[in-house]
């Protein structure tokens, strides 16, 4: 490599890869130009390499030569490692995936990756329980741009993004236990959105109609000087649902800055959510005009320093509001919730020729006022825009945490030590130790081994603790969940085809859920011993690596995950609704094609088999006292996208085939919904 000078700093020319597994890892934090271009060379290339051919070539050509980079840098450990590297199971969805899918929202997106559980109640992100590896939706750190924006009130929440999916740079995942990494959230694993903030000023406009009364709109801008990059959108959508009370409207707005120098990095980002929606039996099949409005706030700032001593602080403000009617418009079972979550995070590492070495700590002040939740208190606060009401319960937490790892890394080994020690300051809990080791062997160019055991813990949110309602009773004697998980897996990489294979084995203790013990029963707030065994595995076929550009097909993918479950001990449980409700077998495969020129047309299906029932309620909304088992079901979406230089349109039908299906009991899913959209982007 030789240094030249292309108006950025440290800028480095590559004229020829060495073809080693921590290439990649050797450019990190640094702006390359490369020298000499082939597939074989891009597919090993980092996402933060820019070149001026790229730069030149429409956003459509881009896409094409970008969508197999692998290196890209990931949240998986407590220092940035590109995906090669990583001695975790991460898996990036990439912004081409994003665009080319028939998704209309990042939790639409999750659906296909075969890990992941996505149990939808509305549409578009309306409400959704995201979880993986048979975990629960509470058992996930939901992460913006890296900034943790979990919910403590409700996991229910926690993936109302104040981002459009156009805003979407990449999806990662990483399964298995992080709390030494991201915290006691991470129980089971991590989703972590982040979002583009473009290097060329432009603006950019998105319309969009289908079925069942849906229409919105997005726009976006981005204004690019110097060293200095900020973009912003805001979004607007509705429809009247497929079901009686099933409407929503959606209001989403994102600002994001960068400034980048050769000493340090500074992004910030601001965003807002509001939802209203028709809850049609969301949360008890008894009442069909439950209706609910949320609105969450996210704010931060973070930095790095560059050198031989990285430091990354960040501080963040996350705001939640609910209001919950039990029956619309009227006072029965009606909740009022605000949350503040206040954060300071830092974290610092230390590279050397060998690997790094990692140190941080973060204070995480958890925070919620309610009509509902919480210890009663004699400083009532008013509900602001309602009158004669008050926010007379609440509860706080303080959560601190320190964190150190060691990675060693060379051309065959990743290994990587660390822990996280932990404490609820406001409680009587002790320090308590909760540590992990993370290798890989790279025998050769084209494996990777990978091996770890973790332990994690999550404490029970606060509507496990408190929430109490004609239908649900909490338990404020919950212990903070805990885990130790072992896995295994494996990956196989040459020019047009990958393939990777995991299994894993995680024991679990206070397992939360709500259950019922019997068929008159309400749902009480409980705890059990808990095993998830499990296994997937994925394979991508990529033709144009192998058979060149003019192949039509670009992109084939499967993947399947198998989970079987545990518990160890003998009380007679009638009805679960989350932790018992898992996907046994779920199947995905997916195809991306080029028709013509500038038709391009993707198709997505997926098998999902889950374990459970649910008591059956008829057209009046009254009990059978039957309890059903959750029938498996088969889905088939389908987009065709017509693209020009700086504008595109698409059609796209999701439940192509007008599937009855049920992700959560008496809530029925769509039918075939169809949409069209046009994308503009001017610069």
């Amino acid at each position: 490599m030789k240094q030249i000078k292309i108006n950025s700093p440290r800028v480095i020319v590559w004229h020829k890869f060495m073809r080693r597994s921590y290439s990649a890892f050797m450019s990190l934090h640094k702006v390359i130009a490369v020298g000499v271009l082939s597939v074989a060379t891009l597919s090993t290339a980092d996402l933060k390499a820019q070149t001026v051919m790229l730069a030149q070539t429409s956003e459509r050509d881009t896409a094409e030569l970008n969508y197999e980079l692998d290196d890209v840098e990931v949240t998986g450990e407590r220092v940035p490692l590109s995906v090669s590297l990583m001695p975790r199971v991460v898996a990036v969805m990439t912004k081409t995936d994003v665009q080319a899918a028939a998704v209309h929202s990042i939790n639409d997106v999750l659906e296909y990756s075969p890990s992941v559980d996505v149990r939808q109640r509305g549409e578009m992100g309306v409400q959704t329980d995201i979880s993986l590896r048979g975990g629960t939706f509470a058992q996930i750190t939901v992460l913006l741009n890296g900034i943790n924006i979990t919910s403590p009130y409700c996991g229910h929440l926690s993936a109302d993004f104040p981002v459009s999916l156009d805003e979407v740079e990449r999806v990662e995942i990483l399964e298995g236990p992080a709390s030494r990494i991201l915290g006691t959230s991470a129980f089971n694993g991590a989703i972590n959105v982040v979002t583009k903030c473009d290097t060329v000023s432009h603006v950019a406009a998105h319309l969009f109609g289908g079925s069942y009364g849906y229409v919105g709109a997005e726009i976006s801008g981005n204004y690019t000087y110097k060293r200095v990059r900020q973009q912003i959108s805001g979004s607007f959508r509705r429809a009247d649902g497929d079901q009686p009370n099933s409407n929503f409207d959606q209001t989403k707005f994102f600002y994001q800055g960068i400034y980048s120098s050769s000493a340090l990095d500074v992004s910030w980002q601001s965003g807002v959510s509001v939802q209203k929606f028709g809850a049609n039996t969301f949360y008890s099949a008894a009442y069909p005009n439950q209706w609910e409005e949320t609105t969450n706030w996210q704010t931060a700032v973070k930095a790095e320093t560059k050198g031989a001593v990285h430091f990354s602080p960040s501080i963040y403000w996350n705001r939640q509001k609910d209001h919950f009617q039990l029956i619309k418009d009227s006072h029965i079972g009606e909740n009022f919730h605000r949350v503040d979550v206040y954060g300071v995070n830092i974290n610092g590492w230390i590279g050397y020729a060998v690997g790094k070495t990692a140190f941080g700590a973060e204070l995480r002040s958890e925070n919620i006022v309610s009509n509902n939740l919480g210890l009663i208190t004699a400083d009532s606060i008013p509900v602001r825009g309602n009158d004669n009401v008050y926010y007379n319960k609440k509860d706080a937490r303080d959560n601190i945490s320190y964190y150190v790892e060691q990675d060693f890394i060379n051309d065959r080994w990743t290994l990587s030590l660390g822990a996280m020690a932990y404490r609820v300051t406001n409680s009587n809990n002790s320090m308590r130790l909760y540590p992990g080791i993370d290798v890989a062997f790279r025998p050769s160019e084209h494996w990777k081994l990978t091996a770890s055991w973790n332990m994690a813990t999550r404490l029970p949110s606060f509507l496990d603790l408190y929430y109490k309602s004609p239908t649900n009773e909490g338990n404020v004697n919950l212990k903070p969940e805990e885990t130790s998980a072992v896995d295994v897996g494996a990956r196989y990489r040459i020019s047009g085809i990958e393939a990777s294979a995991s299994a894993y084995y995680q024991r679990g203790k206070n397992m939360m859920d709500w259950v019922m013990y019997t068929a008159d029963d309400i749902f009480h707030s409980a705890d059990f011993e808990l095993d998830n065994i499990g296994a997937e595995c994925n394979a991508t076929l990529l033709p144009r690596e192998l058979w060149g550009n003019r192949f039509r097909i670009r992109k084939i993918a499967l993947g399947y995950a198998n989970i079987y479950q545990k518990r160890h001990d003998d009380v007679v449980i009638y009805k679960s609704n989350y932790a018992l409700e898992y996907l046994r077998n779920k199947f995905t495969a997916s195809i991306d094609a080029n028709i013509v020129a500038n038709l391009s047309a993707n198709v997505n299906f997926r098998f999902q088999d889950r374990n459970g029932s649910y008591i059956k309620y008829d057209a009046n909304h009254k009990s059978t006292g039957e309890l059903v088992s959750y029938k498996p079901y088969s889905l088939v979406d389908m987009r065709l996208t017509w693209t020009q230089k700086h504008w595109s349109v698409y059609a796209s039908a999701n439940n192509l085939f007008n599937v009855e299906y049920y992700d959560l009991g008496n809530i029925p899913q769509p039918g075939i919904w169809l949409k069209l959209g046009l994308k503009v982007k001017v610069f």
